[in-house]
């Protein structure tokens, strides 16, 4: 229950009284002012050699670094035609129109008004009803509610951290997709690469099988060694379908990441090239730059000061309201009249609202508020530790890829050389087929592993410049709508 109160007509004292009071209050708020949380963070990541500080990371455009420019078209056309970004651009509409709402309640509001009313008498003659002339009217009316305790200024600042969060949200989709497209596009280059590879293995098996079984009909070999060769390149070639689909797959949902159809890709991606592999060691920072970094860490941060300045709009509606409301009325027997000899009345006063009686709600109200504030601060909280982890967690996949792709390419440069010595052996009948085999299994499955970690070694370089924060860098237009209407003013509708 609210009780509204207004000063007795003529009397101006309590008016002047009560516009003095508003004026002293006016620049009041209640409920806590938001301060950013300080959290305790290492000084270095655990992977960082001594006590100093590491220089900050590089990571404007940073996949440039992997000098394909395949890939750099690829990443502008997905943040040009992305849907997720085309989602958070309009969130970053809307959020910017909310702020605008709440602003436009700190100003007064301005109401016209303007009627014609029809005679309510007149004469009946033998000929018939003649009414007496009408009367029109036009005004004006106000109204303006005094912030007395920061509620609207509140909503304001409320809408404005939520603008920012918005600005943030598309940051940390562009940081997604920006490493989701790097990611897709690497591990595409790597089935094709394995593709190749499975290919000339394969080819390499039949001139194998093809040899062994000219050594059969000459009795030089059996008839267990044929099958055995014909199996393995049969069963080698059995892996190409598999890994063509697997391309496929990804190619597709590159191309969704980019805006298109699923197979809008395949002519640009059909020719293979080098897997991208990244440069030196980058710089990793301190973890407190993450802070600044990390999109989705910002993210949380502005929610956690929105929900904050909305317990101060919860708390102020426990508070009396204080609004300005005045009306100018004007008359007369024709419109003409009304700007000159009408007659004109006017009246102006204060309203003061006090809530008195409502069953708990607004004080439930602020507990809400609160609860959900706490909410953010523990999002907030564990956004920052998953940062952390994801950091600590690429440095250490880095390192230990670079270290097992290192061991791979010796593996395969070893396997490689006993297969060659083991066909010319096999060729001249100083080793059995199992020996060749068994070496041509291994130097197989030794390539494919490396391509493999190349692929993973690339990949993780990858998820550390996300889990820094590197994204997109440049400037993206978030004011042109995805729909554009026309014919929006007044006009017949449409037949559905």
């Amino acid at each position: 229950m609210t009780a509204t109160l207004q000063p007795p007509t003529g009397n101006w004292k309590p008016v002047v009284a009560l516009l003095l009071s508003a004026g002293w209050l006016a620049g009041c708020s209640v409920g806590p002012d938001y301060k950013a949380p300080t959290l305790a963070l290492p000084g270095k990541w655990s992977g960082q050699p001594g006590k100093g500080t590491t220089a900050a990371p590089q990571l404007a455009r940073w996949w440039t670094r992997f000098d394909d420019p395949i890939l750099d078209r690829l990443m502008d056309e997905a943040v040009a035609g992305n849907l997720d970004v085309a989602m958070a651009k309009a969130n970053i509409r809307q959020a910017r129109a909310t702020r605008r709402q709440a602003i436009g309640s700190l100003f007064p509001s301005l109401e016209g008004t303007g009627e014609a009313l029809g005679a309510k008498s007149g004469s009946t003659t033998l000929t018939g009803y003649y009414p007496s002339e009408g009367q029109f009217q036009a005004g004006f009316d106000a109204s303006w509610e005094l912030d007395l305790f920061g509620e609207n200024r509140r909503t304001v600042e409320a809408a404005t951290y939520g603008e920012q969060a918005a600005e943030e949200n598309l940051r940390s989709t562009l940081l997604t997709l920006v490493g989701d497209v790097a990611a897709d596009y690497v591990e595409a280059r790597g089935y094709q690469a394995r593709i190749a590879l499975a290919q000339r293995t394969a080819a390499s098996e039949r001139q194998t099988a093809a040899l062994t079984r000219t050594k059969f009909q000459v009795g030089s070999s059996s008839a267990v060694d044929v099958s055995n060769a014909e199996g393995e390149a049969a069963s080698t070639e059995a892996t190409i379908p598999q890994l063509r689909a697997s391309y496929a797959t990804t190619v597709h949902s590159l191309a969704v990441l980019t805006g298109r159809a699923p197979a809008e890709l395949d002519a640009l991606m059909k020719k293979p090239r080098r897997i991208p592999s990244p440069g030196l060691p980058m710089p990793t920072g301190i973890p407190a730059s993450i802070l600044n970094n990390r999109p989705d860490v910002r993210y949380a941060e502005r929610q956690l000061a929105q929900y904050t300045a909305k317990i101060g709009e919860a708390e102020a509606a426990r508070y009396p309201s204080v609004s300005l409301t005045g009306d100018i009325t004007t008359s007369g027997t024709k419109v003409g009249d009304l700007g000159k000899g009408s007659s004109i009345s006017w009246s102006f006063g204060p309203t003061l609202t006090v809530p008195i009686f409502n069953g708990g709600q607004l004080a439930a109200a602020v507990d809400v508020a609160r609860a959900e504030r706490d909410q953010y601060f523990v999002a907030y909280k564990s956004a920052v530790l998953t940062a952390l982890k994801d950091v600590e967690d690429a440095i250490v996949s880095l390192t230990q890829e670079r270290i097992r792709y290192g061991k791979l390419a010796a593996s395969a440069k070893s396997y490689g050389e006993a297969f060659n010595l083991g066909q010319s052996l096999y060729k001249a009948g100083s080793q059995s087929f199992l020996d060749l085999l068994t070496a041509q299994r291994s130097f197989y499955s030794a390539e494919d592993s490396q391509i493999q970690s190349q692929v993973s070694m690339a990949t993780d370089y990858i998820a550390l410049n996300k889990a820094l924060g590197g994204g997109w860098t440049g400037t993206v237009d978030v004011s042109k709508p995805e729909v554009v209407d026309v014919g929006t003013g007044p006009h017949r509708p449409a037949a559905p």
